[in-house]
């Protein structure tokens, strides 16, 4: 090595030792995430204490009763929502509205208090026949 610098200049070792690096490009790695955003736009995604919640009670959703659920979010975005709750039929759930994610599902009971904390909108979701 010692011989080489001798020889040549410093810069023409580093180059023989060390080959020039290339940096993976972020460009494809983005853009493929910018695409499944995209795709997923109009999608649910439903947490896992939601879903806890909706096998504890046997509540089941039909493709209207989630698409109902989607169009609400989408509203609540709309207006720069958060956190959503949406009043639907006889259910309440809490929604992550950037996120698209049900946060939480409950059936509120009559006479029983149930409060809602950080909460910036309330949806009332129309009827699967309005």
């Amino acid at each position: 090595m010692i011989d080489a610098i001798r020889a040549g200049s410093v810069a023409s070792v580093a180059q023989e030792r060390d080959p020039p690096r290339t940096v993976p490009s972020a460009r494809g790695a983005f853009a493929g995430e910018l695409a499944n955003a995209q795709a997923a736009i109009g999608e649910m995604r439903f947490s896992a204490h939601a879903q806890k919640r909706l096998q504890d009670r046997n509540i089941q959703f039909s493709e209207s009763d989630r698409a109902r659920i989607s169009e609400s979010t989408q509203l609540a975005a709309a207006k720069g929502s958060r956190e959503a709750l949406l009043l639907m039929d006889r259910l309440a759930l809490v929604v992550g509205v950037p996120s698209r994610t049900v946060i939480t599902v409950m059936e509120p009971h009559a006479g029983d208090p149930a409060v809602f904390t950080n909460i910036d909108s309330v949806v009332v979701v129309p009827d699967s026949g309005a």
